[in-house]
């Protein structure tokens, strides 16, 4: 069985999805599609950037949107390929909701683009930070985030750090306050560590992210609020195949419940290598639908038997076509 999962913010590149539109009308119509839509000339965003510009989160999330929707309708109606299962990382939902037939496609545009104008509004620029923790296990980062609001409490200091991404094993992202991230960098002597984990702790190995706000904690609960009016007024549907969403690893056929957690994870964790381990159980091979090879990296960590295609050049295309067929073949005889 295939599965498909969808990139989110930090796999866009300028130049995404151009081999597409040059190749596929499908591709042309939807991107015409998405700059009536916005009101933004969204060939030259992709193609020709600047970099600055498509960095920047309002054009971000419906860039990838974008491309990511265009991944998936090429391949759906140039290659035999069904998909039973979807997952996407952060904005990346939207795209995998669109593929199930559960938001339309305009809808979605909009909604992804008011999420990035709220998410960025949320928090004034500076205040908020997020960082790479290597070398930890989930709950380790879950343990050391509650130790730094326990260290902190009654420091008058702003207090908030917690698990933004769990991305693969040894690989999480945190999130929350400029000031709570500089005392974790203060406090974590090999002492306080100690302290914290007991005899022969983790080493924390912390890389700071280039990011414009602190996304999936909860300081992003005004972005939540804006965005849970925003999707009320939306209307979802059933999903023609599982999406597995990010909030709580789970899939659902209630249109309700789709939209509540999809709301729900503005402030929640992305908790994506459950949702890569519950596709696991039930897909064989995967297409990540986008630009870039994020989910595939994160996904051999995750998994390394499972066989992940992306598809960000025609010479890709054409390998996903040529596997299909060998697949044909093996299954015929």
């Amino acid at each position: 069985m295939w599965g498909a999962i969808f990139p989110g913010q930090g796999s866009q590149s300028v130049g995404m999805g151009r081999f597409l539109f040059d190749e596929f009308s499908t591709a042309r119509q939807l991107f015409e599609e998405a700059s009536d839509t916005l009101k933004q000339d969204f060939k030259k965003l992709c193609f020709d950037g600047p970099e600055s510009d498509l960095q920047l989160t309002e054009n971000t999330q419906p860039a990838l949107l974008l491309v990511s929707t265009v991944t998936y309708r090429v391949i759906s109606e140039s290659l035999p390929l069904e998909i039973k299962m979807a997952s996407g990382h952060s904005v990346g939902e939207y795209a995998a909701l669109v593929a199930s037939d559960v938001l339309q496609f305009g809808d979605a545009l909009r909604a992804v683009r008011r999420r990035g104008q709220a998410m960025q509004a949320a928090v004034p620029v500076g205040q908020g930070a997020m960082a790479a923790i290597l070398g930890m296990t989930d709950e380790q980062v879950i343990q050391l985030c509650s130790a730094l609001s326990s260290s902190l409490a009654g420091s008058g200091k702003s207090v908030c750090l917690e698990p933004a991404n769990f991305n693969c094993p040894g690989q999480v992202v945190i999130s929350g306050s400029a000031d709570s991230m500089l005392a974790l960098k203060d406090l974590a002597t090999p002492a306080w560590l100690e302290q914290v984990f007991g005899a022969n702790p983790p080493r924390l190995k912390m890389i700071p992210l280039n990011v414009s706000a602190p996304f999936h904690c909860s300081l992003m609960k005004p972005a939540e609020v804006v965005m849970g009016e925003v999707l009320k007024g939306m209307s979802f549907k059933a999903p023609q195949f599982p999406v597995v969403q990010n909030l709580n690893a789970e899939s659902t056929s209630d249109p309700n419940l789709i939209r509540e957690w999809l709301t729900g994870q503005i402030s929640g964790t992305v908790r994506w290598t459950q949702c890569q381990q519950k596709l696991n159980l039930h897909c064989q091979q995967f297409v990540e639908m986008g630009g870039g090879k994020v989910l595939a990296g994160l996904g051999k960590k995750i998994d390394p038997s499972k066989v992940i295609y992306n598809i960000n050049s025609l010479d890709d295309f054409r390998a996903l076509e040529q596997a299909l067929k060998r697949l044909e073949t093996e299954n015929a005889q």
